[in-house]
């Protein structure tokens, strides 16, 4: 049903490529207009060209707070206010011990995970609450669920996201301001090839061979894609979650549901292993 965001106007950060390009093509689809913030100026004006009059590009690395501001203020000049925010912009750590992180790497991933969306939030909120009420999403990943799942400093930012995400929605619930964030896994994205150093072109062929190969990493034998998260997005800012806030959605194919061997009868269980093992007889000799 075409039209969920009719009327709304929502600002993106990190709206020119992953998730929040497929976030920004289906909120347009529905009916919002978009202001799409990011660092990728070329991405960024074609996709403005896209969609004309409908999706307004600006330049905000949202580690500058003056350039958050400047985003959000788009949405007030050019569409008369502001709905929802999709905290998204994002950065992946590099695969690093806690021994070999350094302390401005951990304070650069905090500042564009957990200080972005917090000063997002901070500057968004007066002008959802103009509107009476809106929707907030952040965008935080399963890495912050449990470990496993990406390097440490990356992992602890988005845990402190979600948990930023509760505070925030029982803080702005009497503004009628939803806060909600989701939890993506193994999503074909250039997040993974730019966690390895590469530039945005390599990074981009990076994420079509995750695409291509990253059907067996969960339950569902398919690779997550960035409109997979976009469909999360649009459900939270859309009045269909109206009753929801404070809590996160999980989108990863079941890869944070147990481990391995709990959906995969190809992988033995350690407890198996062990019992077998027990019950087996002593070698001869």
């Amino acid at each position: 049903m075409a039209g969920r965001l009719n009327g709304k106007v929502a600002v993106i950060t990190g709206a020119a490529s992953g998730i929040g390009l497929g976030a920004a093509e289906l909120f347009v689809a529905e009916g919002a207009k978009v202001v799409a913030a990011d660092i990728q100026d070329d991405k960024g004006r074609l996709l403005e060209h896209r969609f004309p009059g409908r999706l307004r590009y600006i330049h905000c690395d949202v580690t500058q707070e003056g350039e958050i501001v400047q985003a959000l203020g788009l949405a007030e000049s050019q569409f008369g206010g502001l709905d929802v925010l999709f905290n998204n912009a994002g950065i992946s750590d590099r695969m690093v011990q806690l021994a070999e992180v350094t302390a401005d790497r951990w304070d650069w991933v905090f500042s564009v995970l957990v200080r972005g969306p917090m000063l997002g939030m901070k500057y968004a909120a007066p002008m959802l609450a103009a509107r009476g009420g809106g929707s907030i999403i952040n965008t935080a990943s399963i890495a912050g669920l449990q470990a496993g799942y990406g390097p440490i400093a990356y992992s602890s930012a988005k845990a402190a996201v979600i948990h930023m995400s509760r505070m925030a929605a029982a803080e702005l619930s009497p503004q009628k301001i939803r806060v909600n964030a989701i939890c993506p896994g193994l999503i074909a994205t250039s997040i993974f090839g730019a966690s390895l150093g590469l530039p945005i072109a390599a990074a981009d062929q990076m994420a079509a061979h995750v695409a291509q190969h990253g059907d067996t990493f969960q339950p569902i034998p398919r690779t997550g894609l960035p409109n997979d998260v976009a469909q999360a997005a649009l459900f939270l800012a859309s009045d269909a979650s109206a009753f929801v806030t404070g809590t996160h959605i999980v989108i990863d194919g079941g890869m944070a549901v147990g481990p391995r061997h709990a959906w995969d009868t190809a992988a033995r269980s350690p407890l198996s292993a062990l019992l077998g093992d027990a019950l087996s007889p002593p070698a001869a000799g």
